[in-house]
């Protein structure tokens, strides 16, 4: 079976994450410890957005290691894992254009990014592109049917 593309994933998993919104997000503190937290990322394609606190804990563990787990998971027992590299976006532009796309996502995927933050220009206010190195699509059903789990890698 030939590579998937994105392209071959995007459907389910954009139906997905639309639908779950909130993710269970891993980093790797400085003593090499896992951390876990919900966030809620927002997608454009395969490249995926947090809204979020610039000088949170999860700010300093990115700066230890870029890397984190975004694991979804809803009540039907469908999953998404996606792998990602991490990176603080800097461009005045993009960070409005992605406060703007969150605010005018209809709920439960888009939200006011206004309720944590002043503005786009707030410092506080970080925004963290993930660009993944894996995502991988599953269920319970697949487990049971033998069905493998769809992975796509770019």
């Amino acid at each position: 079976m030939p590579p998937l593309t994105f392209a071959d994933i995007e459907a389910d998993f954009v139906k997905r994450v639309s639908r779950i919104a909130w993710a269970t997000v891993a980093t790797v503190n400085a003593a090499g410890r896992p951390h876990s937290r919900i966030l809620h990322p927002i997608w454009e394609g395969p490249v995926g957005w947090i809204a979020t606190g610039r000088q949170s804990p999860k700010a300093v563990d990115l700066d230890q290691n870029p890397y984190i787990s975004v694991s979804y998971w809803d009540q039907e027992h469908q999953q998404i894992y996606a792998e990602c590299r991490t990176a603080w976006e800097e461009d005045q532009g993009e960070r409005s254009r992605i406060w703007n796309l969150f605010k005018s996502t209809p709920p439960p995927l888009g939200y006011d990014p206004g309720a944590f933050f002043k503005g786009d220009h707030d410092p506080g206010y970080g925004l963290l592109k993930l660009t993944p190195w894996r995502i991988e699509l599953s269920s319970l059903n697949d487990l049971i049917t033998g069905t493998p789990p769809q992975v796509w890698r770019p």
